[in-house]
């Protein structure tokens, strides 16, 4: 019983394993070239718009969104083989996180006596850089990326193997 409570949401298909492709009138190739290009400078991108969030438009919800789209163009691109390496953490995990450190970090001021979901700037002065200046709400846009980007890839996982079991079945 206990075994079963650890590993519920354990992925238990092939989807995502490395190695395999597709045959070749199924794969799109002109998609799939696309898709790897596209893919960390998509990442880049989220992590940009994760960043700005507090000085221009962007943030945490923005930046998990593109991250989200850039996991659905490389599962189009290549189904459950694309990735070309099995993912490591899992979808709920992620949105657990997410979920409390947006949680705990809008809560965190009521600790000071300051009003909910309350902003400080701090500078930090790096060696190389010079002075860094954080805004506190990073870590709420944080916890909303990640709980945005767990969605997007839990419903890959879950509707992408469905979807992909269906294909199998009919032919």
């Amino acid at each position: 019983m206990r075994d079963r409570l650890e590993d519920w949401d354990a992925p238990h298909g092939a989807w995502m394993l490395p190695g395999g492709v597709r045959e070749g009138g199924e794969r799109t190739l002109l998609l799939e070239v696309a898709a790897r290009l596209l893919f960390p400078t998509m990442l880049v991108f989220s992590m940009y718009l994760l960043l700005v969030g507090h000085y221009s438009p962007g943030g945490g919800f923005s930046g998990g969104l593109v991250a989200g789209l850039a996991f659905v163009l490389r599962h189009i691109a290549g189904g459950d083989v694309g990735f070309g390496a099995r993912v490591a953490v899992r979808p709920p995990v992620v949105i657990g996180t997410g979920l409390a450190v947006a949680v705990l970090s809008g809560l965190a001021p009521l600790v000071a006596g300051a009003p909910v979901l309350s902003s400080v700037k701090l500078a930090v002065e790096a060696p190389l850089f010079g002075e860094i200046s954080v805004q506190t709400n990073l870590l709420l846009d944080v916890g909303v990326y990640l709980l945005i980007v767990g969605v997007v890839v839990d419903l890959l996982r879950s509707l992408g193997a469905g979807i992909e079991r269906d294909m199998r079945d009919a032919a």
